[in-house]
């Protein structure tokens, strides 16, 4: 991993392949190692930048108030990339959004993968979720506010861990546990997301769902595809909220052809 920093404070990633660049945003229980497994696909054909949100991974936490977008357009500038194809997953997602409205130019093309929208209308089980997480945490108990989220993001709603592959959770156990250790300072002094309207949104856009996810998610993914103009949805049978941990096969196909448009 590499390091930029400035006086606003430093993020770590990485920088692998050569061609048309591409950016990586990492979900918000995870790092910037939840996309090795479509890197190296990736990497022949683009020059594939992965970091680190602040408090995630290893970047450090913030110490003061910040834009995760900013971020992103800061680290753009010191690599030296002006346009890009962005990629976000998740809370990635939504961070991805933030910079194509905020920075139009900048961005080529968008993968939107199982975003959040702002001020959604959450059902009761994602409340149900909140309120565990939050129990486990205000008892101390680090490790249970760990499993609640491994239970909802990497099993889903739709299986049991029989049929998850063990080493997903083994391998996010930890990026998990980092999110949450500083989930109160990030969201203390992140500025949050904007009420910008996605309509506005001029670059190609592929928004991608996993049919095992929560099902507010899955209805979150189909309304960014209708209020995206053009946008395409594509769907991954075999894969829950983390569609680059449970299908990145799949995902590599229908990624290479949009990115290379």
């Amino acid at each position: 991993m590499m390091i930029f920093a400035d006086d606003l404070g430093h993020l770590s990633h990485t920088v692998t392949g050569d061609g048309p660049p591409v950016v990586l945003v990492h979900a918000g229980i995870a790092d910037h190692r939840m996309w090795d497994a479509i890197v190296p696909a990736l990497a022949e054909r683009h020059t594939v930048i992965r970091y680190d949100l602040r408090g995630f991974g290893e970047s450090a936490p913030p110490t003061g108030p910040f834009s995760e977008a900013d971020d992103l357009r800061r680290l753009l500038d010191h690599l030296g990339h002006e346009r890009v194809r962005l990629v976000g997953a998740s809370w990635g997602g939504r961070v991805a959004v933030e910079f194509a409205l905020a920075h139009p130019d900048r961005v080529h093309s968008l993968v939107l993968l199982s975003p959040p929208w702002p001020g959604y209308h959450w059902s009761a089980d994602m409340i149900a979720y909140d309120e565990a997480e939050t129990a486990a945490l205000e008892a101390g108990n680090l490790d249970e506010a760990v499993q609640v989220n491994l239970d909802m993001w990497v099993r889903g709603p739709a299986r049991t861990w029989d049929a998850v592959d063990p080493a997903l959770a083994d391998r996010l156990r930890g990026p998990v546990r980092t999110s949450l250790a500083n989930q109160d300072v990030v969201g203390t002094y992140s500025q949050g997301v904007t009420d910008g309207d996605v309509a506005t949104i001029a670059a190609p856009t592929l928004v991608g769902i996993g049919r095992l996810d929560v099902p507010d998610f899955q209805d979150i993914s189909r309304r960014y595809a209708d209020a995206v103009p053009g946008a395409a949805l594509v769907e991954f049978p075999s894969a829950a909220h983390l569609i680059a941990l449970d299908a990145p096969t799949e995902l590599v196909a229908a990624l290479l052809p949009f990115l290379a448009r």
